[in-house]
């Protein structure tokens, strides 16, 4: 798919679209804290635990501070809370590197659909069995908020 093609569909975070991904190396300032990824930083936001933080920093890959993540206490209203989270880091990650707010950008018009294999029907989508996209797609969703926001902001004000 070409950049800024009108009504196209980015139906996956790998290859030239990897960016997109929470996963993606970048340094996120969050809760005090500079963590290696925005993964990183969602992940730490799932307690109070201090202990639990640090090895979530520590960790070496975005799927190993997931991981980890399976283990711990959750605060207690994280169910209400992670979607502002992961809206606050997202936005946080492509206003802060101004590379990955341009290649957000270029993806123009297209719906950006968080497809995935591993089952993951909240913040991305699956194909059923009849190949159709099904799932809420909030990590797609937000990508696209935040790049009409950011589309906004670099136009800049209104003359009058």
């Amino acid at each position: 798919m070409t950049a800024n093609q009108d009504s196209s569909l980015i139906d996956g975070f790998f290859g030239e679209y990897r960016f997109l991904s929470n996963f993606w190396p970048c340094v996120i300032q969050y809760d005090g804290r500079s963590w290696p990824s925005v993964e990183h930083a969602y992940q730490s936001a799932k307690s109070h635990d201090h202990e639990y933080k640090t090895r979530i920093m520590q960790a070496a890959t975005p799927g190993d501070a997931k991981r980890l993540s399976r283990q711990v206490q959750l605060v207690h209203n994280w169910l209400k809370i992670r979607v502002t989270v992961m809206s606050y880091l997202v936005r946080v990650k492509f206003l802060t590197y101004k590379d990955l707010g341009d290649r957000l950008l270029e993806t123009g018009s297209a719906e950006l659909i968080e497809g995935n294999y591993w089952h993951d029907d909240f913040w991305g989508m699956i194909k059923n069995s009849s190949g159709e996209w099904e799932g809420r797609n909030h990590l797609g969703r937000m990508l696209m908020q935040v790049r009409a926001e950011l589309s906004e902001i670099r136009r800049g004000p209104i003359a009058q």
